[in-house]
Formats: structure tokens, sequence, C-alpha cells
């Protein structure tokens, strides 16, 4: 996925969720976060972000933060950017797991779930969910950076479906490169952990892959080992 315009800024500070403060240009300047999670690990005063520029000019925020330096790696934090890559990935036929589907498509409703991708192949049917995972620590990543009851639904909808017939997968999308494994961050959110946990001996494939993550582009990488 390319980002069309983009400006590199240093990180001042987040005062919410949605907004920060960075410094563009030699001016303060008030940005959109598009990633709610806490990402207080990375976003830290003086680091080098990049921003998106908006497409709408009636917005509020000209620009919006999308990703960010650690050291030398770039951390991509779009939250909305994991399903396209994700999609894009599986439509290209990249993500072995999944290969050869004759329709994708997204956003399917199952009983009180809502997955973030639907496909069928020759043999099977079935739904894919999407987590971007941004926090990092020694060359482990680690989902949620917060407590997700939202993403503990999805986990237990996920194994109902594989009950029912269909192939089901929690699909990992590391958003940067040069890790050394994926787990459930447990001492987070213990729920979540045990949930996964359960899903992987109930049937449903639990995948991490990396990105290729340049200040304007993202896109699917290689595989990532899970461990519990």
């Amino acid at each position: 996925m390319k980002y069309p315009s983009i400006k590199v800024a240093e990180f001042i500070s987040r005062p919410n969720r949605f907004i920060a403060h960075v410094l563009l240009d030699n001016h303060e300047e008030i940005v959109h976060v598009k990633n709610t999670g806490r990402c207080k690990e990375i976003l830290q005063e003086g680091a080098t972000v990049i921003l998106e520029e908006a497409k709408n000019k009636e917005r509020k925020t000209k620009y919006s933060l999308i990703a960010v330096y650690k050291g030398d790696a770039l951390i991509n934090l779009d939250s909305q950017i994991p399903n396209m890559v994700v999609y894009q990935g599986i439509k290209e036929g990249k993500i072995k797991e999944i290969p050869d589907v004759s329709k994708l498509s997204r956003e399917k409703v199952y009983n009180n779930s809502r997955f973030d991708l639907y496909f069928e192949t020759k043999e099977l049917r079935g739904f894919v969910e999407v987590k971007g995972v941004t926090l990092e620590t020694e060359g482990i990543a680690m989902f949620p950076d917060a407590p997700t009851q939202r993403g503990c639904k999805h986990i237990y909808e996920m194994i109902r479906a594989v009950e029912e017939g269909y192939a089901g997968f929690i699909f990992f999308l590391i958003q940067m490169t040069g890790v050394k494994y994926f787990t459930p961050f447990e001492l987070r959110d213990p729920e979540f952990a045990k949930a996964l946990r359960l899903a992987s001996e109930k049937g449903v494939k639990v995948l991490a892959y990396d990105s290729i993550v340049s200040e304007d582009e993202i896109s699917i990488g290689a595989p990532v080992e899970v461990c519990f």
C-alpha cells in the first residue's frame, strides 16, 4: 500500500488517543494519529515520525501520523492498513496458507461478528480476522498493547465458525520487519492469550507475517513464528 504524500517530522507529545503534537518544518503542528492503541513504547518525545497529508482539505488536521522510527527500525502505526495489506497479499498469492482463492471479499458478517475477510477456494470457504501489531520488545512482537474484549469476541466467534465447517484464520500483521517471533501479550491481556491458545487447539489457524515498511509504503513480508 502506497502513501501518495508524506512528510517527516519530530514527535513532541500525544495529549489523547486521537491527536499528537509534532514539529514539522520548524513549527508545531497538531496531527491525527491513525492508531488508538497506547503506543507509549514508541511514541517518545524526539522520535522521528512519518506523516501522511490528508486528501480532504477541509479536515481540521492537515496530516495523519502513520509511522515512527524506533532506532533504525521503522514501524507503521496505521491501524487502517493491515486489512488492505493482507487482502492484497492473499489476492497476489503471497500468503501460502491461503492459496488459489476464487473469491475474496471484505467485511463479512457471521453470527454476531463482522470478520475482516471472507474467502473461497476449490476446497474451502472461510474467514480471516486481521490484527495489526505495532508492539515489539527485544525482537519479540506482541499483541494486544491494551486489553481488548472485542478481540476476544472475534476469537470465540472464529472458533464457532470452524466448528461449523468453515476455515478460520487469526492473522497478525506485524507492521515492521526484523522480529524474532510473535506471541500474545499475556501480561497485558491474559483473557486474549487464553482465547488465542484455545482457538489454536480448536483448529483455528493462527498466522503471523511481518511487513516490508518504508516511509511511504507497506506490503506483506514473510511468515513469523507464533509462540504460545
